[in-house]
């Protein structure tokens, strides 16, 4: 199934790895096949990476980029995810650890990614 992005004037994304902007229109791009695609709001440049939910983030992030760098960041969001479980007690943030985990060991990156955003939406509304 095609994947359609409708993009902002200017907006950048990744798409496989490579940087990509959108030109002064809003533009609508297809992808026809699987690609590693993600847009500027949920990129994460590594100085953003101050707290403990960005710090798992930021490796299953990696992961998604570039799925053969994945075994070097493994063990970084494996700590990171052990520290947080560790620190919360929430239910529903366990569960998203939880997840995000599964989906990584499936090597679903995109999914483990979704979780991983909604542990710094946690975060976030803790402060």
């Amino acid at each position: 199934m095609p994947l359609k992005l409708s993009l902002k004037p200017g907006e950048k994304f990744v798409l496989n790895g490579a940087v990509v902007q959108n030109g002064d229109r809003r533009g609508v791009l297809i992808l026809q096949n699987k690609a590693s695609v993600l847009r500027e709001k949920d990129i994460m440049q590594l100085e953003e990476v101050t707290t403990p939910a960005k710090r798992i983030y930021f490796p299953v992030m990696m992961m998604y980029l570039d799925e053969s760098a994945a075994p070097k960041v493994y063990d970084e969001f494996v700590t990171r995810l052990s520290e947080f479980m560790g620190a919360t007690r929430n239910p529903i943030a366990m569960a998203d650890c939880v997840a995000c985990s599964k989906h990584v060991l499936a090597r679903e990156y995109y999914k483990a990614l979704m979780a991983a955003r909604k542990l710094v939406d946690y975060e976030e509304s803790l402060a």
